[in-house]
Order: structure tokens, then sequence, then C-alpha cells
């Protein structure tokens, strides 16, 4: 199936994605941009994770996150973007699976934006409908 036999999808289903990739988008650019300048709070949060308490690191994944959030939000790169979040939330995963935070609160929030970030995209992207055909 191509782009172009995708079925359209509804007003509705299309407003739904938009809001769910702006709510992604939303806390993305604030979990990026709160790590960007030297805040004690952030680089003491990041020590009980196993990250050093270094605000160049801190600043580092601010900058890597940013960056995927704006290749998610622009629609010309949204699957790029995609692709790149899912793997900086796989990163989040791992660090919480590997102290032993807990499951469903902790551990698994990295797969919950993923099913939002995914959902939103799907809901708002014929190229994601066509690559993954839910329904025929």
């Amino acid at each position: 199936m191509s782009i172009s036999e995708t079925a359209p999808v509804s007003s509705g289903a299309l407003w739904t994605g938009r809001v769910l990739s702006g709510l992604i988008i939303l806390f993305m650019i604030f979990d990026g941009a709160i790590k960007l300048p030297p805040l004690d709070v952030v680089t003491q949060t990041m020590v009980p994770l196993g990250w050093p308490a270094d605000a160049n690191v801190a600043r580092m994944l601010g900058v890597i996150g940013l960056v995927a959030t704006a290749l998610y939000a622009l629609p010309r790169t949204s699957v790029l973007g995609a692709i790149l979040l899912t793997a900086y939330m796989g990163g989040a995963i791992a660090t919480n699976a590997r102290i032993g935070n807990p499951l469903f609160s902790h551990t698994l929030f990295g797969v919950y934006l993923g099913i939002i970030l995914w959902g939103g995209l799907y809901l708002r992207d014929p190229r994601v409908r066509a690559l993954i055909p839910l329904s025929q």
C-alpha cells in the first residue's frame, strides 16, 4: 500500500495525533531545557541514577533530547525524530531498570511516552500509517 492509497484519517483523529504529539514535544522541551543551565537539583538527581553529578553531562543529555524533539516536531523529519526519541527513552528505561526503580511508575515511563509519541505520529502522518497498516 502506498502513501497515496492510505485511507484518510478523520479530522478528529488528526487533531488527536497533533495533541498527543504536542504533549510529547512540550514534555521533552521541558526535560531538555531544565538540563541546560547548571542547576544543582538536576545534577544531584542524576547521581542516584548512576550518572555523574556533572553539569556538562546533564547539558549533553538536554541537547540530545532537544535536537531529537525538534526533529520530531518538524513534519519532514518527524519519523527520524521519533526514532531518536525512542532510543533516548530506551536509555532512560535501561537506567531505571538497572538501578531497580519501581516498574510501572519509573521504569516503564519511557514506554508510556513512546506509545504516546508513536500514536500521535501515527494519527498525524500518512507515511507512518502506510508503513504500519493497523487496519485494512
